[in-house]
């Protein structure tokens, strides 16, 4: 079967379990691994092999496709949030996310099929250099609630007081300590993975942003998310549709 039936069948058998799969409780586990005192960002295992290989965008093209059922083909996810952006990630970021999915040191019982059909580290390395190397879709899905300026100017406050030193002045994050891009990112999708890092759902979230995180209320969570969902990245967007505004792909 090639890798393009295996991601059709694979998301066929996904419309019947999303719901249940979306429960973090359901996520594998790997034998022998403890989420108490894990390293963050330790450098071991499968995401070591896969930060030491020169990834080639080209050559990960093929193997994106197994991602491209839930993600789409060109990384842009779902304006619901349901799946996240993947288009101009960090190939870092994307390395560390889906060997710790693989390990089962970050539970997404989704994401995991997927992710546990690319082969070795070599093609983890190189699936995340295409992935990195796709443009930014500029119509994302941002913040539509009542009163959506209030709400971006105060998760800009916020956001500029306790986030930005590591995700950056228009969400473009460090790619050499892992801190992810979120400009261009959904909405929903920030709002649920705050939320869970704040109540202890993903266990490999940075410890120092879940020290960060954890004061915020559900109202103040909104704000944020509604502020880093309306951030673009200079150099890194896509071309916008004829007539709109400029930007320039990267």
């Amino acid at each position: 079967m090639t890798k393009h039936a295996i991601s059709l069948a694979v998301a066929a058998a996904l419309v019947s379990t999303l719901a249940a799969a979306q429960d973090p409780r359901q996520a594998p586990k790997a034998a022998g691994i403890e989420s108490k005192g894990y390293e963050w960002a330790k450098m071991e295992g499968e995401m070591k092999a896969a930060l030491a290989v020169k990834g080639d965008a080209k050559k990960g093209e093929e193997g994106y496709e197994v991602c491209g059922a839930c993600h789409l083909p060109s990384g842009a996810g779902r304006p619901d949030g349901t799946f996240p952006q993947l288009a101009g990630q960090h190939s870092t970021v994307l390395i560390k996310q889906m060997a710790d999915i693989r390990m089962g040191l970050r539970d997404n019982p989704t994401m995991y099929p997927f992710a546990k059909e690319l082969h070795d580290p070599t093609e983890l390395a190189h699936v995340s250099a295409y992935i990195q190397s796709l443009c930014i879709p500029v119509d994302h899905g941002k913040y539509e609630g009542k009163d959506a300026a209030v709400q971006i100017a105060t998760g800009k406050g916020l956001y500029e007081k306790q986030c930005q030193e590591c995700h950056g002045k228009n969400g473009e994050g460090q790619k050499d300590k892992f801190y992810p891009v979120i400009a261009g990112q959904h909405y929903a999708y920030l709002l649920r993975q705050m939320t869970e890092i704040r109540d202890g759902k993903r266990r490999n979230a940075n410890p120092d942003m879940v020290k960060v995180i954890k004061p915020y209320t559900n109202e103040q969570l909104v704000a944020i998310s509604a502020y880093q969902s309306s951030l673009v990245m200079p150099g890194a967007m896509c071309k916008p549709a004829k007539g709109a505004a400029t930007a320039k792909k990267k």
